[in-house]
């Protein structure tokens, strides 16, 4: 499956026009810093907290995988130049783009008004939504924030994320503990420290699934959708546009489509997880 997806990408950007005299074009532009950067370097550099399976994680073998990784492959490959992955925490993701440590940010990034007064957005290429992680059957029977607007409830969330806005706007009267990372949460869930973890869907759904013994629930359908998108350093318009262009190509040609069903909807790759 990934081996017919890779060559599906490939036909579909050279269809489209898209390689390395784009990127050599982009060379000489001084109103595109990043693309003529990108141009010169023949690398592009993409921020990923790596920690954030099916988007991006590190698999057992020390290579990352995931939707993410994957797309940003595709689009490295449309600009004739190599990818490479700067794994950073979540929530220095978009610092390091402002200081231009990264040329480009995806990693199940929400694109939110207060997001973008820093940074430019590309997408949405899939869409998420706030959900919970609990031992607790009746908090997985919720149906609105209301429900988990609690004084006695304690949450988890990733520190930066729009879970923990989502906590502090919405749950005010719950205790938030927040974590560098996924895997801190999900040990405080399982250690009985907070009563829930408020992560994406896709997020909960798969610790759910790696910890079967744990009698975990989440709830029947997410309380938000939240569109995930790239999130690009401002001030490049045609950065912003050669990379619209190509996730157009990527979504018509439904190469997007395939991504999506290999990393969201089919397991084969949880075998690859640590």
């Amino acid at each position: 499956m990934k081996r017919s997806l890779v060559v599906l990408i490939a036909a579909v950007l050279a269809l489209s026009g898209f390689g390395s005299p784009t990127a050599a074009s982009a060379e000489a532009s001084s109103d595109s810093p990043v693309l003529s950067r990108i141009g010169s370097s023949d690398t592009l550099r993409v921020g990923m907290s790596g920690n954030q399976p099916p988007l991006n994680f590190n698999a057992k073998d020390g290579s990352m995988m995931g939707l993410e990784v994957d797309l940003a492959r595709a689009i490295a490959s449309s600009m004739g130049a190599k990818l490479t992955i700067v794994q950073k925490p979540f929530g220095e993701l978009i610092g390091a783009l402002q200081k231009g440590e990264v040329d480009l940010v995806m990693s199940g990034m929400t694109i939110t008004a207060e997001r973008n007064l820093k940074v430019a957005f590309v997408g949405p290429y899939f869409l998420s939504g706030k959900s919970i992680l609990t031992r607790s059957s009746t908090l997985a029977q919720a149906k609105e924030t209301g429900e988990l607007d609690r004084a006695n409830l304690k949450l988890a969330a990733l520190e930066g994320s729009t879970s923990q806005k989502f906590v502090e706007t919405l749950m005010p009267k719950a205790s938030l503990v927040t974590t560098k990372n996924y895997d801190d949460a999900v040990k405080l869930l399982l250690d009985d420290e907070v009563q829930a973890l408020v992560a994406d869907r896709e997020i909960v759904e798969l610790t759910r699934f790696r910890h079967p013994q744990e009698d975990l629930a989440t709830l029947k359908r997410p309380l938000t959708i939240e569109p995930i998108g790239i999130a690009v350093p401002p001030g490049d318009a045609l950065l912003l546009n050669f990379l619209e262009n190509t996730l157009g190509a990527l979504e018509a040609s439904e190469v997007l489509g395939a991504l999506r069903s290999r990393w969201l909807q089919q397991g084969d790759w949880v075998q690859q997880l640590p």
